[in-house]
């Protein structure tokens, strides 16, 4: 990064069609939650989010998961496969593969035949994280070379530590910095000695992203806390820059994201914030 340039890779997007004939986006039907509900008011696509994040010096972007319930979850990578080929991003793809299903390695090798498949999200239920078919299934991660993205709250944090532990050689990224729900200090203190135990894990990458799902009206210093917490514990080499947007758009707009996190850096070296904004996550990819 050179001074006075700033570009950045924007680890966590989603892109959907609302009116896609195959693709279904569970969380944002008209039967969930507010706010997530509105984002199904419309659509989100690629050409939106160029217009939103490259003025701002957007690099690269890597896709996660954004359909839920559908059929069959390799029609979505086809369809961001399509997408690339039309607008030049997503750079990679994080979909999802059923990893207790007993075709779960069927599924991956479909996913496998787009490029830009490059790892798994698994929206699982229940107690999963140490379910047998669950970890029958996160092994085939390690054999077709593929990364692991995991949300967890401080509650689970020992059960993921335990899963990295038996999975030395998976990467695992934590998603949304382990989802911290409220801005109390007793609630701090629990997610911070839960993210001490994940931290000690190498195998383990924390994404510092989606913070306004737990904190709608935040403001640099409310979240500050929390992503100077995550550097200090994980250091800048296993940490990576994502937006979760559109979903954090429903608190904030794209611009007061990207001038957030460059106030909080701004005193790290040159090296380490294009590590953090970019080479880290091109290095993880390898995109």
């Amino acid at each position: 990064m050179k001074l006075n340039e700033f570009s950045f890779i924007d680890s966590h997007v989603h892109f959907y069609d609302m009116k896609h004939p195959t693709l279904h986006y569970g969380h944002w039907q008209p039967h969930e939650d507010l706010p997530l509900r509105e984002l199904g008011n419309r659509n989100y696509l690629a050409t939106d989010f160029l217009k939103e994040a490259e003025p701002l010096g957007m690099r690269k972007v890597i896709h996660v998961q954004a359909a839920i319930g559908s059929k069959d979850p390799v029609e979505e990578t086809k369809w961001l496969e399509d997408v690339f080929i039309q607008t030049g991003i997503p750079h990679a793809i994080v979909g999802h593969v059923d990893l207790r299903a007993p075709n779960a390695r069927e599924v991956i090798e479909k996913h496998l035949k787009y490029q830009h498949f490059k790892g798994i999200r698994d929206f699982s239920y229940g107690d999963y994280l140490v379910n047998k078919d669950f970890r029958k299934g996160f092994a085939l991660h390690e054999e077709y070379n593929l990364i692991s993205s995991i949300a967890v709250r401080w509650e689970e944090m020992e059960k993921l530590v335990d899963l990295a532990n038996s999975y030395p050689n998976i990467i695992i990224i934590l998603d949304h910095a382990g989802n911290p729900e409220f801005r109390t200090e007793e609630y701090f203190n629990n997610w911070k000695s839960g993210m001490t135990k994940i931290s000690k894990m190498d195998n383990i990458i924390c994404k510092i992203s989606g913070l306004g799902m737990g904190d709608h009206n935040w403001t640099l210093e409310s979240i500050t806390p929390y992503v100077e917490t995550c550097f200090e514990l994980f250091g800048i080499s296993r940490t990576i820059f994502a937006t979760n947007w559109p979903v954090d758009g429903l608190y904030s707009d794209y611009s007061k994201v990207i001038n957030a996190y460059r106030e909080i850096t701004k005193f790290l070296s040159l090296t380490e914030q294009e590590a953090f904004f970019c080479k880290n996550s091109e290095n993880i990819y390898d995109i």
